[in-house]
């Protein structure tokens, strides 16, 4: 199997020097090449195209942005952004992944050579993903609407069950999402009018990230979008999505809805993990709710969604002609959780008709 061809571009040489010891480590990357800011990295593409590109947002000459409307206009090419983990490179990345990026891997702003220790699995988990990802359906679905530990399941940050009522008159939609997911959302969500069933999402996304992703959207949409916070009410017209470094749960209160924001361990190897929102939505709302598993690498959400099919849920999976990555909408399908598969575009319909 031919290796993953890589180029790094960070205007910070040390950056550039540890991003490439740390995916020179694995035998499956190989880095083709470095540069200091998008028009070096253009002159050296020229001569071996990569198949993936790490990424800095600011820099000199060419921004990021920039840089990544050029790429996706003219020769989509996977990217994942390398970001200063700040609420001003908060909002600057969610532009990037919105301009088409595949995902993001946060970098400190000190201590590097922790990132070799702390985060070298994240980068290399981006990498791979991003080299299997659909980045021409990154382009097609951006446009707005006229030595891996032991993976823990749900069990650990679920309290025991309450058990759901046979049915309300308020349903609740839970979606779980990774690689892809911030555009796939972004498409649904602005196609979603003011009044809709009350959302409650987990996207795979770092801390301080998820903020100024739901601001983004929360501008861009009817319906109010908000990082959840601890006690937040699940209601009709509004969005809730789990914030980075924290898990989201379902609750019921009588025959309201309320989500509970825990830390915890990483659930699936993630911390917000789609089990864990799945998991308390089968047993808070059981049929009353709607389960949707989309674009993203990895397994998180198959066991959750499982457990909401099985306690009458009406299961959805995104199908992998839409995905950007389909992994997660398989693993789904294989354990028997899905209902059925639709299309991106179906998506929204889908969650009005219930």
């Amino acid at each position: 199997m031919k290796p993953i061809k890589v180029m790094i571009v960070d205007d910070s040489a040390v950056v550039r020097q540890v991003l490439s010891s740390v995916l020179s480590s694995d035998p499956t990357i190989q880095v083709i090449g470095t540069a200091a800011d998008p028009l070096f990295a253009l002159d050296k593409m020229q001569r071996e195209w990569p198949d993936v590109i790490v990424l800095d947002v600011e820099m000199p000459r060419m921004d990021g942005i920039t840089f990544l409307k050029k790429l996706m206009a003219e020769r989509p090419t996977p990217v994942v952004i390398c970001s200063t983990l700040t609420e001003k490179g908060a909002a600057t990345t969610m532009q990037a992944l919105a301009a088409g990026a595949v995902s993001i891997v946060t970098k400190p702003q000190a201590s590097l050579s922790k990132f070799l220790v702390n985060a070298s699995d994240d980068l290399l988990n981006a990498v791979k993903a991003a080299a299997r990802a659909n980045v021409r359906r990154l382009v097609k679905d951006k446009t707005p609407p006229a030595a891996v530990p032991g993976k823990l399941n749900a069990d650990v940050i679920l309290p025991p069950a309450q058990g759901a009522m046979a049915r309300t008159t308020e349903r609740v939609v839970a979606i779980g999402t990774s690689t892809g997911g911030t555009q796939a959302l972004e498409y649904i969500l602005t196609r979603l009018p003011r009044v809709c069933p009350a959302l409650v999402i987990v996207q795979h996304m770092p801390e301080r990230f998820t903020a100024a992703f739901a601001e983004r959207l929360n501008g861009l949409c009817e319906l109010e979008v908000l990082e959840a916070r601890h006690g937040d009410r699940v209601v009709p017209g509004r969005a809730l999505i789990a914030p980075g470094g924290r898990h989201l749960l379902l609750k019921r209160s009588g025959a309201q809805y309320l989500v509970e924001v825990v830390d915890g361990p990483p659930v699936s190897r993630h911390k917000p993990s789609v089990d864990v929102l799945f998991r308390s939505t089968a047993r808070a709302a059981g049929a009353n709710a709607t389960g949707i598993i989309m674009t993203g690498m990895g397994d998180d959400g198959a066991r959750g969604l499982r457990e909401m099919h099985e306690a009458g849920a009406l299961t959805l999976g995104q199908d992998e002609a839409s995905c950007v990555v389909y992994g997660m909408p398989r693993e789904a399908m294989k354990l028997g959780a899905v209902s059925r598969e639709i299309p991106l575009e179906q998506i929204p319909n889908a969650i009005l008709r219930g």
